[in-house]
């Protein structure tokens, strides 16, 4: 059974940055691709970038192009998103979900697991 646990989540000022961590098990030598979505209240679920673990491979939403980086320390089943840059519209929970099957989606009903979510907070 894959396990999802995001960390990293705070409050900022708009124009600061903050990483968030996925930790997953459950895995271990398969190949995944894990993503990063997120939901602000009121709005639908939205897929921020996908990696897939173990390879090449990135998808980022326009949203967030240049701004959002997402990286895999891959040793440690741990897949990062560095958030640069940030505005007030990046505001939401923010969760980690884990496909096998899907190629460079950022679709949320193609990922079977999700983690329980971390909240980002970015003020003007």
């Amino acid at each position: 059974q894959v396990q999802l646990v995001e960390s990293g989540g705070g409050s900022v000022q708009a124009g600061g940055s903050l990483r968030l961590s996925c930790a997953a098990s459950g895995y271990t030598g398969s190949s995944y691709w894990v993503a990063w979505f997120r939901q602000a209240p009121g709005k639908e679920r939205e897929g921020v970038a996908t990696i897939r673990t173990g390879g090449a491979g990135t998808l980022y939403a326009d949203s967030v192009k240049g701004r959002f980086f997402i990286s895999q320390e891959y040793a440690k089943n741990t897949v990062y998103l560095q958030m640069n840059t940030l505005i007030p519209e990046d505001t939401a929970m923010y969760y980690c979900a884990a496909a096998r099957t899907v190629i460079g989606s950022l679709r949320a009903y193609e990922y079977p697991y999700w983690g329980q979510g971390t909240q980002v907070t970015v003020s003007s």
